[in-house]
């Protein structure tokens, strides 16, 4: 038996419909209820039959539901939570996505005082975004970290758990406030560097006329995908993980400086230590199933 019966999933962009479509292939029999903010995304999700009901309103897409997954940008999670809250089975569980924790937790509880909150963070994802983005294998073989707080209910945290295994996904626990830290480094601040990187390469177009993007070496090609990521869900991560961000951000800032000092007076061997050092990192990943071993990351080549 499927851990709930009747999933409502809030938010129909890329990890909303890749949820929907994850339940669909994985837990046959699971009622499947949807609700978008936007009636155009609404419109589209019943054009392609992402569920068995796209409700239009948040209330009416939570009335008979036991899982709850708000799959909205962490800035929304309160406002989101809100809007159904007067309509939410007592015994319902509610989730998230999002790439922050503690605010979430913060907000949830303020918002559904006393009801089961267990939020979850797939890491998992692309660039692309909307309902027709999605796919049934995005969680397969990711890690889904769980952050429930200290006084979950152990019943709703196992079946929680027990839904993202369903959709493929290896099961990990952390507290909030570990999570946030974590996710600075390894999501957060490369999203930050990205952004930069890429603005700093428009800025240039100008000067070199479209020379920086004619000639995009591999790395550049690469920091593009990563900032093409949707801007309003990357706005409220930065905002609501600020403090973790801020410490990573500072600590990045002291070893480029270092970087810098060393290519500046010539220390190769300085140089050629910290590249050993990550490209074992690198290699790190990939053993662990993280990522691509193929040559070029996987690129088609003609």
């Amino acid at each position: 038996m499927p851990p709930f019966s009747r999933v409502t999933v809030i938010g129909l962009g890329l990890i909303g419909s890749s949820i929907a479509r994850g339940v669909r292939a994985h837990m046959t029999g699971v009622g499947l209820t949807g609700y978008d903010a936007d009636p155009q995304v609404r419109e589209t999700a019943k054009a392609i039959g992402l569920c068995d009901d796209v409700a239009d309103s948040a209330g009416a897409a939570v009335t008979d539901a036991d899982l709850v997954i708000l799959c909205v940008p962490v800035g929304a999670i309160g406002d989101a939570a809100r809007e159904f809250a007067e309509d939410l089975p007592a015994d319902a569980v509610v989730s998230d996505v999002g790439s922050c924790k503690e605010s979430v937790v913060t907000a949830l509880r303020e918002a559904l005082p006393g009801v089961a909150i267990v939020p979850a963070h797939p890491v998992a994802g692309t660039e692309r975004s909307g309902p027709e983005a999605g796919f049934a294998q995005l969680f397969h073989n990711r890690w889904c970290i769980l952050t429930p707080p200290a006084d979950a209910d152990p019943l709703a945290v196992e079946r929680v758990a027990e839904f993202w295994k369903r959709l493929g996904a290896d099961i990990e626990m952390m507290e909030p406030a570990h999570h946030d830290r974590v996710l600075a480094v390894t999501s957060h601040l490369p999203h930050l560097i990205a952004y930069t990187i890429v603005g700093t390469a428009s800025d240039l177009e100008e000067v070199t006329s479209s020379e920086v993007i004619k000639y995009s070496a591999g790395g550049f090609r690469d920091f593009t995908r990563i900032a093409a990521s949707d801007p309003t869900m990357w706005r409220d991560v930065f905002l609501s993980n600020r403090e973790a961000v801020l410490d990573m951000l500072q600590r990045f800032s002291e070893d480029l400086s270092a970087l810098q000092r060393a290519i500046r007076w010539g220390k190769g061997e300085e140089l050629f230590d910290l590249f050993t050092r990550t490209r074992a990192v690198r290699r790190s990943v990939i053993e662990q199933g993280q990522d691509d071993a193929r040559e070029d990351f996987g690129r088609a080549h003609d």
